[in-house]
């Protein structure tokens, strides 16, 4: 993965330097330091890289869809901002969440800012009026479907059972269009054929799937200090992951399960409880076997260095430990 690492930050640093023009602190700035809080915060940016390996997969020039690739990173950090709200979280990267450093009405605004920025930032890729107008569309497409799928688990939350093809689709709606459209922006902005540009989205939404998946896993198995918030969340709110649901058609009990003030040694004590279910190994193997259907999707793709880095980013998806 050392290769891929260094790649996935050569293509950051493209992105970030942009943000910095693209997105500069303006008047009023505190308006745009709340909007710029946690896209500085770091992070592999791993959405707007797969947009530009997609431009280069079909032999696009990747530096004219940069604006583009920052686009999707703003709209996924529109929806963190937005999420942290609705969750009531106090900690995101490390960091506090933008409505508890400026108050929730202001980390709404933060949010909408970014929201109506991707969409002009969008528009100074380079790229024929047919292409641009269809790639808008994608994005606006994409952003109501996350809103959906934020519909969908906010309502998970207050249902006692949820089934496995719910929760995949809530999944894929929340999370995973939003890497199919960078797949699918990416390569049509440079010209890709339909065939390559419906590929490549069914390659991003399909390990997209499987990114969340991997993490709900790590929510439960990765420590704290490595996640930048408690461990155990989706337990104490109650998520309807994977986990969960198999664990449940398991008929195994776990006691915390949405108890909001559950204690450090409570929740460890249901870790225990869930390893020896095997629903954590259940889900990650379900994560597996969506990353090998998007490597499938890529076979419309002539072999290259950036289909290549594509494949190891599926497998890093699945692979990482935050």
């Amino acid at each position: 993965m050392v290769i891929l690492d260094q790649e996935l930050r050569r293509r950051a640093g493209m992105i970030s330097g942009a943000i910095e023009e693209l997105l500069p602190v303006v008047h009023p700035r505190e308006l745009y330091s709340a909007g710029r809080h946690l896209v500085d915060a770091g992070g592999k940016r791993l959405r707007p890289c797969m947009l530009l390996l997609a431009a280069e997969a079909v032999g696009g020039d990747p530096k004219g869809v940069v604006p583009a690739a920052v686009s999707i990173e703003l709209v996924h950090n529109f929806t963190l901002i937005h999420d942290d709200i609705m969750d009531n979280a106090a900690t995101r990267r490390g960091r506090p969440a933008v409505h508890v450093k400026w108050d929730e009405a202001g980390a709404i605004l933060a949010g909408d800012t970014l929201y109506s920025k991707a969409f002009e930032i969008l528009t100074a890729s380079e790229a024929g009026p047919e292409d641009m107008v269809a790639s808008v569309k994608m994005l606006a497409r994409t952003c109501a479907s996350i809103c959906e799928g934020q519909w969908l688990d906010m309502e998970f939350e207050r249902r006692e059972e949820v089934t496995e093809a719910e929760y995949l689709e809530m999944v894929e709606k929340k999370t995973a269009v939003l890497y199919g459209a960078a797949g699918w922006i990416g390569s049509r902005l440079v010209g890709g054929s339909d065939e390559e540009v419906e590929g490549l989205e069914r390659f991003g939404r399909l390990v997209g799937i499987a990114f969340q998946i991997q993490d709900d896993v790590l929510d439960l198995t990765a420590p704290a200090e490595v996640l930048g918030k408690p461990r155990g969340g989706d337990l104490a709110e109650g998520k309807k992951t994977l986990i969960m649901i198999d664990a449940i058609s398991k008929g195994v009990d776990i006691p915390i399960f949405s108890k909001k003030n559950a204690t450090t040694e409570e929740i460890e004590a249901a870790l225990t409880i869930l390893r020896a279910s095997g629903s954590i190994d259940y889900a990650r193997k379900r994560a597996v076997r969506l990353v090998e259907e998007g490597k499938d999707a890529l076979a419309v793709i002539p072999d290259s260095e950036a289909k290549r880095l594509l494949m190891k980013l599926s497998d890093y998806m699945i692979s990482r430990s935050y």
